[in-house]
């Protein structure tokens, strides 16, 4: 499983249980749904700075990629990778 499906299944699943906690309490309905998105923001950062941290690591690995390719692509396109035509090899 991807690291930013696992964060992201992490923060939904700390805003449902944070929710839980908080559905007993006698209070506005959109007052417990904004208490519970701040609280389970503050844990998520705390509680799940690994998955966190994981998660912009492989994004960083795809940008990287992907900035890779692009510069490959551009390369190719200019002409600058293109090998020897098999005449010249022959004559050298």
């Amino acid at each position: 499983m991807s690291a930013a499906v696992k964060y992201t299944l992490g923060r939904i699943g700390l805003f449902v249980g944070v929710l839980a906690a908080l559905w007993f309490v006698e209070m506005n309905m959109f007052l417990r749904l904004m208490l519970a998105l701040a609280a389970s923001a503050g844990l998520s950062f705390v509680l799940l700075r690994s998955w966190r941290d994981e998660m912009a690591g492989e994004m960083a690995e795809a940008s990287d990629r992907r900035r890779a390719e692009k510069e490959r692509l551009r390369s190719a396109l200019a002409g600058d990778d293109q090998p020897e035509p098999a005449e010249q090899r022959r004559e050298e």
